[in-house]
């Protein structure tokens, strides 16, 4: 019966990485990324010359020396991790659903991606973009460059996107369980919940009646006019992961990393956030990143390695990071249950 239906495309998209940790696959990397107009949100002739006058060829080298760190025998845990799930996911769905992986920026491309899909005729695709909060510059984005990749398509199947996921129940075990086996191990004074920071213009513009003032009492509580605020859905999903960890609200902080250039992103930062910690007594701190599925810069090096000394060179005495969700199998289970939810039956 289901294959007289057709079968139906599933493509998973994740944000990229470099080719190679080396200097030039990394500059090429960091231009189409950051060229993307939902990233860097401003002219198109001051975009190019930021990037390409500026950032490209001077942070390129260092980010490649980062990259090498961050490099498994296995390539990038971003690109592996995603490969490993695609496959995990076709097996758990059957024959009836065609499992594509596609990056916003490198390889494998969206386009690439898409010519799966197209190549074995499915009948509808569900885009899942695998940010459990939205954004304009990631969620946004893919939905974006999906759209203009297939108005040109003859034959357009239905098409649907998944904006986000923070509060799928599943996506909140998965993490709750991978933090679980370092709280039975200590007894840690303090969580801290790190999210990939944005500008604030960007949530001000995406504002739904001027209601997002960038501050506690607005994010305070999650509902139909901040949904798709990423700073509100950042907090929603603090509470939700701290409910499920028994964590009291005066034990955990959430706060936003990896801010470029002069003008505000949305606080607190989690630089600033660390270095205060030790001074109220909370020295032995459990570290979270949950806008990210897979292991990464901003995770594995940016919180586990750059934060850590951070945190020590301020008087902190242990830093765990959590990891990201990986090849875990409640988070396959968790794709699984969404796709359930969001596709023809």
């Amino acid at each position: 019966m289901g294959s007289k239906k057709g079968k139906k495309g599933i493509l998973l998209v994740n944000l990229g990485t470099p080719d190679s940790p080396n200097t030039s696959d990394v500059r090429r990397y960091l231009r189409e990324f950051l060229m993307d107009k939902r990233v860097i949100d401003i002219s198109a002739l001051g975009r190019w010359m930021l990037v390409n006058l500026i950032i490209a060829p001077f942070r390129a080298p260092k980010s490649a020396k980062v990259y090498q760190q961050l490099w498994e025998e296995r390539g990038s845990p971003l690109l592996f991790y995603g490969e490993d799930v695609t496959k995990m996911l076709q097996k758990e769905l059957g024959e009836n659903y065609v499992v594509s992986l596609g990056m916003r920026y490198q390889n494998p491309s969206l386009e690439k991606a898409l010519q799966v899909l197209q190549a074995k005729q499915v009948n509808e695709i569900l885009v899942i973009p695998m940010f459990p909060q939205y954004a304009s510059a990631t969620t946004g984005s893919v939905i974006d460059k999906v759209m203009e990749i297939t108005k040109d398509w003859q034959n357009i199947p239905s098409i649907k996107f998944v904006s986000h996921f923070l509060d799928e129940p599943l996506f909140i075990n998965a993490f709750a369980e991978i933090g679980e086996k370092y709280l039975k191990e200590m007894d840690f004074d303090h969580v801290l919940f790190s999210y990939h920071g944005i500008p604030e213009r960007q949530i001000k513009k995406a504002a739904v009646d001027n209601y997002c003032q960038l501050n506690e009492k607005c994010c305070a509580t999650y509902h139909k006019k901040n949904q798709f605020c990423y700073r509100a859905q950042c907090f929603e999903t603090s509470r939700l992961l701290a409910k499920e960890l028994s964590i009291p609200e005066e034990k955990y902080t959430v706060a936003f990393q990896s801010r470029l250039g002069k003008d505000p992103w949305i606080q607190p930062y989690t630089d600033d956030v660390i270095k205060e910690l030790p001074k109220q007594d909370k020295k032995k701190v459990l570290a979270y990143s949950p806008a990210f599925i897979a292991d990464c810069l901003e995770t594995t090096i940016e919180v586990g390695e750059e934060f850590k000394e951070i945190f020590e060179e301020a008087g902190g005495e242990h830093w765990q990071l959590v990891e990201s969700l990986n090849d875990h199998p409640l988070w396959v289970a968790c794709l699984k249950e969404i796709i359930s939810k969001n596709t023809s039956h």
